[in-house]
């Protein structure tokens, strides 16, 4: 076997988020031209024999993940109950951010039609939102954006490639209520004029 394939796959395997090229040609003394061949020969090898992995690009970096396919058998194995899970008001506030950001607390409890704080608290202990500044208006509510583990989470590899808000709740696992559904868009609506 190709002893920098090899060692890619080594690193790709054991690191915990996605890897860029960069940090590969760094890591294994390479240049950038080879990495990404390598890449793209596991990717095939990957596509050409399918397992039980597939090699992505998210976050701007590659990492092994599982297929899709199976998460109905790791959902079983791994039982994801209480903690892991996001409530559905937790849901509900995430796919605002994601779709609205930069936006303020309040911004986040108008469209809900209840005070979020709490469940804006939730989400920043788990680093899926972050504190991207202050808005210029009275009082300089901190703006919130979606982080970096958001993208890893939902395997996106930028923001813009977050689906229709319709279809977020299928990504998601959980329905969207139609009236959220209806408020954002009519916020984003509102927004572009």
């Amino acid at each position: 076997m190709n002893e920098l394939r090899a060692a890619i796959e080594a690193v790709l395997f054991v690191s915990n988020e996605p890897v860029s090229v960069d940090a590969l040609v760094e890591a294994l003394g390479s240049d950038a031209e080879a990495v990404t061949a390598q890449l793209n020969d596991i990717k095939k090898s990957l596509d050409d024999n399918p397992g039980g992995f597939i090699r992505e690009q998210t976050a701007g970096g590659w990492r092994f993940a599982t297929r899709p396919e199976y998460e109905s058998i790791l959902k079983k194995y791994f039982a994801r109950k209480g903690e892991s899970r996001l409530s559905i008001a937790a849901l509900e506030t995430l796919a605002i951010v994601a779709y609205r950001q930069p936006i303020t607390a309040p911004e986040v409890s108008d469209i809900r039609g209840v005070n979020s704080t709490g469940v804006l608290r939730t989400l920043l202990e788990r680093h899926l939102i972050r504190v991207g500044g202050r808005k210029a208006v009275v009082g300089s509510p901190f703006l919130y954006r979606t982080t970096r583990e958001f993208l890893i989470h939902f395997g996106l590899n930028d923001i813009r490639d977050l689906p229709r808000l319709e279809e977020f709740g299928d990504l998601i696992g959980e329905t969207i209520s139609e009236d959220l559904v209806t408020a954002v868009q009519s916020v984003v609506v509102d927004q572009s004029e």
